[in-house]
């Protein structure tokens, strides 16, 4: 691995995550003297907060869990989204998010939402808008929200805490008494999903891009050591997907002049609907004004298998995506069909970013370049024999 984040990933084999998936906690056993063995609550957290993730009985109605939405199988990211429906829909049939879910993975090592005074502008934080600022605060919110998992309150969530078969670690852990209080347990049930999200199992840095980085990327193929030299030079995409942190993103907030996505479902809740993305977070401290139509730059990691793209799903490919950048700014005339042949207008003209993008004059070979170093970010690679 080229870049060194170990002090943040905690080193947990799937295979003892799996172990704690049985159904109750782990029980104790009496050692050679007669005491219990001391608990490995690092590990029995990371366990439950597994168990937690996949357990679709804490919606309302039951059906659905973090994972539906963010599957392991999947990069974390949800399978079941598509052109027609291109965000998630809740545990209500019928009732859908109004924004495309992000991949979870390498979510934890994003920063605490904040203000830099250095460059004048916010970064880090969960969800698109910065919202949640770490990880902990974003688990609590999926549960409590009317187009995810749809609980009334903490109180509804927390009475499934308690009839849950692995409620005993919750005492484990955190002692006796440990979901008596609601506020105090919903608390600690965020704090094992970040616990869980915290490990390599979202973090693993297996992509051809790792695994080639050391020999100064030889074994790539010659495509996509063209897209590498484009990506750092004359795509301009480092200017906000940086790579030297090895997560391709600063972090920061952007708008880069997405259209809306007519497919969006949302619309059908909300036929007005215009998201403004991080001029809503109610965190901002300064320059509200000047944050509207903005959204955290996502990291570029798993990226060729995370698709649709962009906040609302308007694309659908890594092509269009490339292609975006390169020609937004050229409008769309005649009998040109927007989003096929051409870009329309933004769904938010404020604030847009301009000098990193929209006019490239990239070719079509440099555009399918770029694609193909993408491709090379997925996790999972395996060098041929």
């Amino acid at each position: 691995m080229q870049f060194d984040w170990s002090s943040r990933v905690v080193p947990v084999t799937v295979a003892v995550l799996l172990a704690g998936c049985g159904g109750g906690g782990p029980t104790s056993s009496d050692d050679d003297t007669g005491n219990d063995p001391p608990v490995d609550t690092v590990a029995l957290t990371v366990q439950l907060g597994e168990m937690l993730f996949m357990d679709e009985s804490l919606s309302e109605p039951a059906g659905q869990s973090c994972a539906t939405c963010h599957d392991p199988g999947h990069a974390f990211a949800d399978p079941d989204v598509s052109d027609q429906n291109p965000v998630s829909e809740g545990v209500v049939a019928g009732r859908f998010g109004n924004r495309n879910a992000p991949t979870a993975t390498y979510a934890a090592l994003i920063p605490d939402f904040e203000y830099d005074g250095a460059t004048g502008r916010y970064r880090g934080g969960q969800f698109l808008d910065g919202r949640a600022v770490d990880l902990k605060e974003q688990a609590k919110g999926p549960f409590l929200n009317e187009l995810e998992m749809a609980n009334t309150d903490e109180a509804m969530v927390v009475e499934k805490l308690r009839a849950a078969p692995y409620a005993e670690m919750f005492e484990q852990i955190w002692g006796a008494g440990a979901l008596d209080d609601v506020a105090v347990a919903y608390d600690h049930m965020a704090e094992a999903i970040a616990a869980f999200e915290e490990t390599e199992l979202f973090m693993p840095f297996t992509s051809k891009y790792d695994y080639c980085a050391d020999d100064n990327f030889s074994c790539f193929t010659e495509q996509e050591k063209r897209g590498l030299d484009l990506f750092r030079g004359k795509g301009l995409c480092t200017e906000c997907h940086i790579e030297d942190n090895g997560l391709f993103t600063d972090f920061t907030y952007r708008n880069i002049g997405v259209p809306p996505n007519p497919n969006n479902p949302y619309y059908a809740e909300e036929p007005d609907f215009i998201d403004v993305g991080l001029e809503a977070n109610p965190m901002l401290t300064v320059d509200a004004d000047r944050q509207k139509g903005k959204f955290r730059v996502p990291t570029l990691r798993n990226v060729a298998v995370t698709a649709p793209y962009m906040h609302n799903g308007v694309m659908q490919t890594l092509a269009q995506v490339v292609n975006f950048y390169n020609r937004r700014d050229q409008g769309c005339y005649g009998s040109q069909v927007p989003l096929v042949d051409c870009w329309p207008d933004p769904e938010v003209a404020e604030n847009m970013e301009t000098g990193n993008m929209g006019d490239l004059l990239l070719s079509a070979q440099e555009e399918a370049d770029l694609v193909a170093f993408l491709e090379t970010l997925t996790d999972g690679y395996q060098p041929m024999p």
